[in-house]
């Protein structure tokens, strides 16, 4: 945690190394930045990018994303020179610029946002050999991908905050008592007892969730097992394209399983596949679980993504996003 924060503490440092044609503002007032979800602009001199710091760097920038059923990577690197830093590249939603400079002592990373455009992240990795920034890199990758990853994240959740669904926010609100931002677009398909079922609907793509709450019985209520069996009884009422068709859990490969703490809130992720029995479709899924202790019940918000012919990356990372949307009232201790 220490070294984490002695890296973000770069944000102090002025990112002042590829001159001032590069680092001027566009506009008094910036405009509107540019670029496709996770799309970064590299900007490093040839040399670098040619040597064994580009190879570190498109290591992890382009690592393929976990939880796909086919290979994707964390970011669409796009490599520019410095002398092209300019124009329309300024505007770019995400950039890192890289620099090999001699005169700087040690490794060292500054993150500014919206430096030339709105919303936008601008990180400086410079450092005084090849070698000190890939050690750097090295130790650090992690942080890189953090900043990068949640700077895409904050854009859904500001947008959901600006423009939300009224009629699906108050529905939510209505029946399961939560406060829940759903971004416009979405559509509701479903809703019986304690069951919703919302889509996003594209010409060849699928992109929804559905929420559902029953009985909290104890912890055996959220074993790997319980859990699992739990959304297929749910999954169920999403029906597939041919008569007795419905959603289900593949069994091809066990969900992963993890727990993690968001603003003080225990949560549970399982990530695996989903498949529709007696048909042909499946894809990737994420849900997310938590105990309501003041209705005794759990809460779950489970997100899949049906993609057979594009990307799938960007489909399921929005809705990895939506679960910080959500706010369930406090709930006491016990």
């Amino acid at each position: 945690m220490k070294e984490f924060v002695k890296w973000m503490a770069a944000l102090a440092v002025l990112a002042s190394c590829f001159g001032c044609k590069a680092f001027r503002t566009l506009n008094e007032q910036r405009v509107i930045a540019q670029g496709a979800p996770y799309e970064l602009i590299v900007v490093c001199d040839q040399p670098a990018w040619q040597g064994a710091l580009g190879d570190t760097l498109r290591a992890i920038l382009t690592e393929p994303v976990a939880g796909l059923n086919q290979r994707e990577p964390h970011f669409d690197v796009l490599r520019v020179l410095p002398s092209g830093f300019e124009n329309l590249v300024t505007r770019h939603r995400n950039i890192l610029q890289v620099l090999v400079d001699p005169t700087v002592k040690e490794p060292v990373t500054a993150v500014q946002y919206d430096l030339y455009a709105q919303p936008q992240i601008v990180l400086t990795l410079q450092g005084p050999t090849q070698a000190s920034l890939i050690a750097y890199l090295d130790e650090h990758r992690e942080e890189l991908l953090y900043v990068l990853e949640k700077a895409e994240r904050d854009r859904t959740i500001d947008f959901g905050h600006k423009f939300p669904d009224k009629f699906l926010t108050t529905t939510i609100k209505e029946q399961f008592g939560i406060d829940f931002d759903v971004p416009q677009g979405y559509k509701l398909r479903t809703q019986s007892d304690g069951f919703l079922w919302i889509s996003y609907e594209f010409p060849q793509a699928s992109q929804g969730f559905f929420i559902y709450t029953y009985p909290y019985a104890g912890k055996e209520s959220l074993t790997l097992d319980a859990l699992t069996k739990a959304r297929n009884r749910f999954a169920a009422r999403i029906p597939g394209p041919s008569d007795g068709s419905y959603m289900i859990t593949a069994d091809v490969y066990e969900p992963d399983y993890r727990t993690f703490l968001l603003e003080g809130r225990m949560w549970i992720e399982l990530r695996g596949f989903w498949d529709v029995k007696n048909d042909f479709m499946g894809g990737p899924f994420v849900s997310y679980t938590t105990v309501d202790t003041a209705a005794n019940r759990i809460f779950t918000i489970d997100c899949y993504v049906y993609s057979p012919k594009n990307p799938k990356r960007n489909y399921m990372r929005e809705l990895e996003h939506l679960l910080y949307l959500i706010s369930i009232p406090e709930t006491k201790t016990e």
